[in-house]
């Protein structure tokens, strides 16, 4: 479907859907053609659980981006998270036929091809397969292998799985609202794309994506993402917290912690209150700024921890694994005042706030460069890069088809008796990590 040279991106929210419409200029900077915004009712934690819901909220914002645009939006690039995105480290490793041959991008695509076809836990598929470094003929720290001579292929791979149901529900919304699915695009690399500079990634660096329903994290170091995760508290957990530990309704709460709300407590006076209008008749509520701090305090606190322990995961401890770029906050939890000191205070890492306006235009809207759209323009760059590429997936689809009929995988199967029994060590350790998860919430 051709669709002109522009591209869509479509970020499903807890709290918003955005359709952002959008083409590279001549300088290769991305200009925005336009941008629709709805509220998103049927999204819990960054997972579809109302598809009806879902549906209309995605229309309403994509006839938006339609009317602002002028253009027809017809295929876009989505983004997913949620609680059941979960990644692990992977290697693997093919035999070149023709070792006189140079490695070409072919090789790459069979090595990566190999991975997707590893056993997940049942009801789980394979979102992406990001290669980080390769090995030929046993030389290691190879960044791009394209060009070399070698005979055995190896990498180390960064592998996202998410829920199979869960995809496929995002997917069925976009084709009910009429929309083709472009692509699937795991939100924390989206905001990735759209906020960091390429020296920060080469340094090292933590970006923590604060959305309504999930905190999401991406680890770069050495231009190579190292580790992903989905953390399910976001910006609507501290509204929830005002609501119950103030006694008012949602509208307001969100209200107070966007207008007065603040990470750290310590800077309110005991005499500074807000008072709100009571529900039908009743007295309005008097509410001091220290406790309504007090309370955001302690969730944001607990988010950021969280955070913190999957950093520690990663090994951000080990000085050839350290962060030097520190943490980049973006998203819409990323607004909340005094949060960028919150976060040093805590991790005693470098913090600063990610603006998605590395790679646009110079005369872009002020409100697109908000934190809060940083996924959308991370899924519009995803949907342009994607649709340069069409023609290279296209081939990949058809050889993809044909591949069981390929005998150098045949015969590897027979050959190397080792993957079936690391592939069952490998699903072992898959099954202690779900226990683990499923008693951590």
């Amino acid at each position: 479907m051709e669709q002109g040279n522009y591209s869509v991106g479509l970020d499903i929210g807890t709290t918003k859907i955005v359709a952002i419409i959008g083409k590279k200029n001549e300088y290769g900077k991305i200009e925005i053609l336009g941008i629709g915004k709805s509220k998103s009712l049927g999204v819990h934690r960054g997972v579809v659980n109302n598809i009806t819901q879902t549906i209309k909220s995605i229309q309403q914002a994509v006839e938006q981006a339609e009317t602002n645009s002028g253009l027809k939006i017809g295929s876009v690039v989505v983004g997913i998270a949620g609680q059941h995105i979960r990644s692990l480290q992977h290697s693997d490793y093919i035999t070149r036929k023709d070792s006189e041959e140079v490695i070409n991008e072919d090789d790459l695509d069979s090595l990566c091809n190999q991975v997707y076809k590893l056993i997940m836990l049942p009801g789980e598929e394979i979102i992406h397969v990001l290669p980080q470094e390769y090995k030929v003929d046993g030389q290691a720290e190879i960044k791009e292998p394209i060009g070399m001579y070698g005979g055995r292929l190896e990498a180390n791979f960064h592998v996202v799985v998410g829920q199979v149901s869960s995809i496929k529900n995002v997917g069925r919304c976009i084709k009910s609202a009429g929309l083709d699915l472009g692509n699937i695009t795991l939100e924390p690399l989206a905001s990735a794309d759209a906020v960091l500079s390429h020296e920060e990634k080469e340094a090292g660096v933590a970006l923590i994506d604060i959305g309504g329903g999930t905190t999401d994290l991406a680890i770069f170091k050495d231009g190579i993402i190292r580790h992903t995760a989905v953390i399910p508290f976001g910006g609507g957990v501290i509204t929830e917290d005002i609501k119950e530990g103030c006694s008012i309704i949602e509208k307001q709460a969100e209200s107070l912690k966007v207008r007065f709300g603040s990470a750290w407590p310590g800077e309110n006076k005991d005499n500074e209150i807000v008072s709100i209008q009571g529900l039908r008749g009743r007295e309005p509520k008097e509410i001091t700024l220290k406790n309504l701090s007090k309370i955001i305090h302690a969730r944001v606190v607990e988010i950021i921890e969280q955070v913190y322990v999957e950093i520690k995961n990663y090994g951000h401890d080990e000085q050839k694994k350290k962060l030097i770029a520190g943490i980049v906050l973006t998203g819409g939890g990323s607004q909340l005042k005094h949060l960028k000191q919150l976060v040093e205070y805590i991790t005693g890492m470098d913090t600063r706030i990610g603006y998605p306006n590395e790679h646009l235009a110079g005369d872009s809207d002020e409100e697109v460069a908000s934190p809060l759209y940083a996924t959308a323009v991370g899924l519009l760059m995803n949907a342009i890069k994607s649709q340069e590429k069409k023609t290279a997936v296209h081939v990949n689809k058809i050889r993809q088809e044909e591949e069981p009929v390929m005998a150098g995988f045949e015969e590897e199967s027979v050959v190397n008796p080792m993957k079936k029994e690391r592939k069952s060590v490998f699903d072992k350790w898959s099954e202690k990590l779900k226990d683990f998860l499923d008693n951590a919430e």
